[in-house]
């Protein structure tokens, strides 16, 4: 079997899945723009062979490589990134060389397009948030005065948090149309809630191999008011945010993959969403959550999220087992210009026992995740909370 990888060396932990699909007798094939002597020696290690492009936004160098590789190695079963930025881009490769796992071209739109997936959400009788194209004023003001401020703006395309804002009176709202952005902008109901993600390994039939929870806070809070960043992998998933999140994986028609869902658990009911604590969609995401969440998922279930997704694609079942132990694996980060109570050698000191990561980061990453981080594994919330107040209070 031949899979091809792209960008396997962002973020660097992806080095993991690599090894492990090599391990299945998997042919790993590389494709990146970073220098094959700039690869770390595990990513190495895991590649039958790596192809260097000068940027992978070029399509052409791109299909080029994939061509190279269909040449020299034979039929290629899977090209993944496992990056939102090249979805689409994944899609098309696939396309073009006639590779039937992954996203097809025309599922893309649903995946990429917020717009797109409130369309699924209300076919599958999913709760999620009434949202709007904004791209007047007009359109915008007939939005608010159905649903009352504050209300939500975000690109129609995007990741994450980027450029994305919470308007709250008249002001907010002619400022932001004052300086509209050309992208498509979708307008949403604000929900009080806590974000949660359902996170899963899809096996063919679109049944999940794997199930985890994160509790996360408003990233677009943590970047536009500079916060710390903190959030956590729970030992166990709620029964409801299964339901849901297994409608929805087939109500998107999507299978072998790794997913990150996004949902509200609301903290104040909405009429016609629900009670608190019932959770509402908020965004699909194909693909692994970003930064360490992978890693903290193996610690929270003392499992490899690595080998069942290798497992998934070589044999279409799962062979890891979880242990018996499960843990809140708490990410807990620092940024330069805060005042903290506690310094780097008091939270080693009394952390030493639980602590399973911890680092600067790379500055590219400092505004969302922080310029220092410290990750542990706790037996309660309780103890998840006290870690936290010790590293950012």
């Amino acid at each position: 079997m031949n899979f091809i990888f792209i960008s396997p060396h962002f973020p660097h932990t992806y080095w993991q899945f690599c090894d492990c699909l090599k391990k299945n007798g998997i042919n790993v094939l590389g494709i990146g723009d970073s220098p094959y002597d700039c690869l770390e020696n595990p990513l190495k290690a895991a590649l039958t062979e790596y192809y260097y492009v000068n940027s992978l936004e070029d399509y052409d160098q791109v299909y080029r490589a994939v061509a190279f590789f269909a040449f020299k190695y034979g039929r290629i079963d899977w090209i993944e990134s496992m990056n939102e930025y090249w979805l689409e881009q994944d899609a098309k490769l696939r396309k073009d060389f006639n590779v039937t796992t992954g996203i097809q071209s025309d599922r893309i739109g649903f995946i990429k397009e917020k717009s797109l997936m409130k369309q699924l959400y209300l076919k599958a009788g999913i709760p999620t948030a009434q949202q709007s194209i904004v791209s007047t004023r007009e359109a915008g003001r007939t939005f608010v005065e159905k649903v009352g401020y504050p209300v939500i703006v975000k690109p129609n395309i995007g990741v994450g948090a980027t450029n994305t804002w919470k308007l709250e009176n008249d002001c907010d709202f002619e400022s932001f149309f004052d300086n509209l952005p050309e992208a498509p902008y979708v307008m949403e109901e604000f929900i009080e809630g806590v974000i949660c993600s359902y996170d899963a390994i899809l096996d063919a039939q679109c049944e999940p191999l794997f199930e985890s929870m994160t509790v996360w806070p408003p990233v677009m809070d943590i970047v536009n008011k500079d916060l710390d960043l903190m959030y956590y992998t729970c030992p166990e998933v709620p029964e409801e945010l299964r339901t849901l999140g297994r409608r929805t994986v087939k109500a998107f028609g999507v299978d072998r993959r790794f997913v990150h869902l996004e949902f509200f658990r609301l903290t104040k009911a909405r009429k016609s969403l629900g009670k608190i604590g019932d959770f509402v969609a908020l965004e699909v995401n194909m693909r692994p959550a970003g930064g360490y969440t992978p890693d903290m998922m193996n610690y929270a279930h003392s499992t490899n999220v690595y080998q069942i997704y290798a497992d998934m694609v070589a044999y279409n079942c799962r062979r890891q087992a979880e242990g018996p132990e499960h843990f809140y694996c708490v990410y807990a980060s620092r940024k330069d210009g805060h005042v903290y109570s506690h310094n780097h050698e008091e939270i080693m000191n009394r952390y030493s026992g639980n602590l399973v990561m911890q680092e600067e980061m790379p500055p590219m990453n400092w505004p969302q995740m922080g310029r220092y981080m410290y990750t542990a594994k706790l037996l309660s919330f309780e103890d998840a909370e006290q870690f936290i107040r010790f590293v950012q209070g």
